[in-house]
């Protein structure tokens, strides 16, 4: 009987190594996105997780009561304050969004199309964000002595006799908050749409013009169309940010008009925690859901 042959050593060495090399290649995407995976899951996914918990937790006036309980969103969804305060954050975002969108558009579309030059088009788009070199609530109290009733706004129209006496409307109103939300917010339009923009291919419109297109064909029928991409995140930006803006509202309303960050930001100042959550998870909830409504209009796939 003839025994088995087994193969030379050499060979078996190097299929040996060849196996350990497999299994590195095979491992080693998991272990490039490690880290972010990790990244995400401590600072996205456990403190949702741990907001949609307390969420359902009891308290008095003193204390937290670990429990499971509905009462939060029960006392939640059936008030009409409630319902009336996402109506008025809703509001806040769409007027944002509708002054924000073709803003943002027209100084894209200056900045990608009528500069030349890319240092111009770099100095030009620094000077957008300019503004953001100071704080937010700066940024907002400088309106006051601008919009006040003795404002610089308010005696230009007297002297110009444009009005009679000062206009009330001009701060701690819905205006004032509005127009707070757009100069806050109009950049993060601006950088998604002027992106989208600079990577249309200019043959594209040559070729437009040569088929006799006009400057508004052009516009409606090939750079709005592969922009859309760029409006779709500047959109989320914005209404996502709206959303969840409470300062604003604060500051720029004089305490006369609320939103769903004033209520939360109300709750836990109150040491009313659970309740605070509670609105939390309907607040995300209701994101995630114009979110999407947003990506399934738009296929964001093509900008990212």
């Amino acid at each position: 009987m003839s025994a088995t042959a087994l193969p030379p050593t050499g060979t078996t060495a190097r299929a040996a190594r060849g196996g350990v090399r497999r299994r590195r290649l095979r491992i080693a995407p998991y272990l490039q996105a490690a880290p972010l995976v990790l990244t995400l899951l401590v600072f996205l996914v456990v403190p949702i997780v741990t907001i949609a918990v307390v969420s359902f937790w009891d308290y008095d006036a003193v204390r937290v009561i670990p429990d499971f309980v509905l009462t939060n969103y029960e006392e939640l969804l059936g008030s009409a304050v409630t319902w009336k305060t996402y109506l008025n954050t809703l509001r806040y975002a769409a007027l944002a969004w509708a002054i924000t969108l073709p803003v943002g558009f027209a100084v894209a579309y200056f900045l990608a199309f009528h500069v030349r030059t890319v240092t111009w088009q770099m100095v030009l788009f620094l000077v957008c964000t300019v503004p953001f070199w100071t704080s937010n609530i700066i940024r907002m109290i400088s309106w006051i002595p601008f919009l006040g009733r003795n404002g610089l706004l308010n005696r230009a129209l007297i002297d110009l006799g444009v009005v009679d006496h000062p206009l009330e409307f001009l701060l701690f109103s819905d205006f004032s908050v509005v127009l707070a939300f757009v100069h806050l917010y109009t950049l993060f339009m601006v950088v998604p749409i002027f992106n989208a923009m600079m990577r249309i291919d200019r043959a594209l419109i040559e070729a437009a013009r040569d088929a006799g297109a006009n400057g508004q064909q052009i516009l409606w029928n090939v750079i709005l169309p592969l922009t859309k991409p760029g409006i779709a995140i500047g959109s989320i930006f914005v209404v996502t940010l709206v959303m969840g803006d409470f300062i604003t509202v604060r500051l720029m309303s004089g305490g006369q008009s609320a939103s769903v960050g004033l209520m939360i930001a109300n709750e836990i100042s109150l040491l009313h925690y659970p309740a605070a959550a509670a609105n939390a998870v309907v607040l995300l909830v209701l994101v995630m859901m114009m979110v999407v409504a947003m990506l399934r209009i738009v296929d964001i796939r093509k900008e990212l």
